[in-house]
């Protein structure tokens, strides 16, 4: 999956005080692209040394570490030492791109650069907030509120019956492009009332023998996705909600429309299907 990416090794423990030396990864988004480093199939991240006239007083907040190498997040605007081989590049590219560890640290780099925009003033009382000096965390002058990154818990759940699998079109999805059931977790759930909630409220089954798969963080909606396999009963009518769901069938092994990569869990879930191991 995505964030499997050894043998480097990811830490993003908060460094209170890093300061940014020429090798480290200086992550620099326009919305949802990402400026990349190019190198015919290489693909890299800029270092401090790519960037011109990078100082004390330029805004860098510090976000983890990759094989001893700290990764950094320019808010200013950025000017390379050439402009050949750098350019934006929608953050999809981490699905295609050999090194996966770049991949990993782009969206996690996403994901922090959206917390930090979303909680540059405190939702309880509007005050310009900034960073606690000792950890990854955001507090409000006025009231003193913490803001810490944020988490949104999600199933995501592979629906059996016998040789058979419940694939399902999202109506953001492109035509033909299929995936499981999946939704977040609501207020007073646990994660297995959500599996039966969404399961009921999308595809209108009821699913029993639920089981826990794995999970996996998800940066790109901030998420934690938790995988599940569950059963039902072809019988039972399937009822989309014309809503997020426009289309659901069961498919058989040799039979699976376009669906996601082992990238994700769910990916990751119907190629174990398909591979009879589950």
């Amino acid at each position: 999956m995505i964030q499997d990416i050894l043998p480097h090794s990811f830490d993003n423990h908060y460094l209170a005080g890093a300061k940014i030396k020429d090798n480290d990864f200086l992550l620099h988004f326009k919305e949802n692209t990402l400026l990349i480093k190019t190198n015919n199939e290489n693909v890299d991240l800029p270092r401090l040394s790519d960037f011109r006239n990078i100082s004390d007083e330029s805004n860098i907040t510090f976000l983890f570490t990759l094989d001893d190498v700290s990764g950094f997040i320019l808010w200013d605007e950025a000017e390379t030492v050439e402009k050949e081989h750098f350019e934006y590049r929608e953050i999809g590219f981490f699905r295609t791109i050999p090194q996966k560890e770049i991949g990993w640290i782009s969206v996690v780099g996403l994901h922090l650069r959206n917390w930090y925009e979303e909680h540059r003033f405190c939702g309880k009382c509007g005050a310009e907030t900034y960073h606690k000096s000792d950890e990854r965390a955001l507090v409000c002058p006025a009231c003193n509120t913490h803001f810490f990154p944020k988490i949104s818990p999600a199933i995501i759940v592979a629906i059996i019956n016998k040789d058979k699998i419940l694939l399902a079109r999202n109506s953001n999805f492109k035509a033909g492009w299929h995936s499981l059931i999946a939704g977040y977790v609501d207020v007073g759930e646990t994660l297995e009332e959500t599996v039966v909630r969404e399961v009921k409220e999308e595809v209108g089954l009821d699913v029993k023998n639920i089981r826990y798969y794995k999970s996996q963080p998800w940066p790109l909606s901030g998420s934690l996705m938790i995988g599940y396999i569950a059963e039902a009963d072809e019988n039972q009518p399937i009822v989309i909600d014309n809503k997020e769901i426009v289309e659901a069938a069961w498919f058989s092994r040799d039979n699976l429309p376009s669906h996601p990569t082992n990238a994700s869990v769910g990916g990751e879930l119907i190629e174990k299907f398909m591979n009879g191991e589950i």
